[in-house]
């Protein structure tokens, strides 16, 4: 499908969705929003979750839900929230920096089947001189897209936090807990981290 907005989340949504493994049965949109990322992930996948705190984003997915998809409003910090071990893909968007990170990460690793795939896109402040210049190689490029898509929006209602880690601890922080993962710091402020669960009984 098509975006119907365009912002900094968004951007990223085309590398979300390559990341989904050939013949994902189960999917979760974490701080799912409105729905638009798990509406596409409905194309990628045979069933699709989208799971969000805010009774608002919820009521907004689910009056564009159809098909494969279902919204739910919880907590997938809420150990009884959702089913552990049950999803072979897991995004998070923009979530993890409104909880402390340990927790974040673990919650959604509970939930990630074994073998299953973790995409993560995050958030981080500034705090060396290189994440300033970094950061400022950004605004061009972001002025361009803004323009080229028409303006950035969001939905109406939807939560916002500002991430308590820096660049560095961030990417310290996903390599201790996601072993393996492959992080990369991207143009637009955000940053990935995929991360392949081991199956049962693999180191």
């Amino acid at each position: 499908m098509s975006d119907l907005y365009w912002n900094h989340n968004v951007h990223y949504h085309p590398l979300v969705l390559d990341a989904v493994p050939d013949g994902c049965r189960e999917a979760l949109d974490v701080g799912c929003g409105d729905g638009v990322l798990a509406r596409k992930l409905a194309g990628k996948a045979a069933s699709v979750t989208g799971v969000d705190r805010s009774p608002e984003m919820i009521r907004q997915a689910r009056a564009a839900a159809s098909g494969n998809i279902t919204f739910l409003e919880a907590d997938y910090l809420d150990g009884t929230a959702l089913p552990a071990g049950t999803y072979d893909f897991v995004s998070a968007v923009a979530v993890v920096h409104h909880a402390p990170f340990e927790d974040a990460v673990a919650g959604l690793v509970r939930l990630l089947a074994p073998g299953g795939r973790l995409v993560i896109v995050g958030m981080a402040h500034n705090k060396t001189g290189l994440d300033w210049v970094i950061s400022g190689c950004g605004v061009p490029v972001s002025l361009f897209l803004r323009r080229k898509q028409g303006g950035k929006r969001a939905p109406a209602g939807m939560p916002m936090e500002d991430p308590a880690m820096h660049w560095g601890e961030a990417r310290r922080a996903a390599r201790r807990l996601l072993p393996g993962c492959r992080y990369r710091r991207r143009l637009l402020w955000r940053y990935t981290a995929v991360w392949d669960k081991p199956q049962e009984g693999g180191s």
